[in-house]
């Protein structure tokens, strides 16, 4: 890592199990630190950056830039998403008072 850019490619592994690849930075929002990861375009996935607060991170492993960008398009990191309560709660009635089928996705409907 450049010292004085404090840029680098890298897999970042959060707890919980989740990992990301991209270009990592600081960034500084509010008053507080973060590590920002910036995912760039991967075939037809849109490019996304997601911010991480210290705290959360188990480990930062640098990279080079090729490593990194097949580890993203391997992880396929995601955008976040809309969630639609109140589509989920008019999925839910449907499914309950029998005038739908079941889509088979036990989860919400986040899109």
């Amino acid at each position: 890592m450049d010292e004085n850019k404090k840029e680098m490619w890298a897999l970042v592994e959060l707890f919980g199990h989740n990992r990301i690849a991209g270009r990592v930075s600081e960034a500084e929002i509010g008053a507080g630190s973060l590590i920002r990861v910036d995912v760039p375009q991967i075939g037809e996935r849109a490019p996304l950056t997601k911010y991480y607060n210290v705290k959360s991170i188990y480990g930062i492993t640098p990279v080079d830039e090729e490593t990194a960008l097949r580890m993203a398009k391997d992880l396929r990191p995601e955008p976040v998403s809309e969630f639609s309560l109140t589509r989920e709660l008019d999925r839910m009635r449907r499914l309950s008072s029998g005038s739908a089928e079941d889509d088979g996705d036990d989860g919400p409907d986040f899109g």
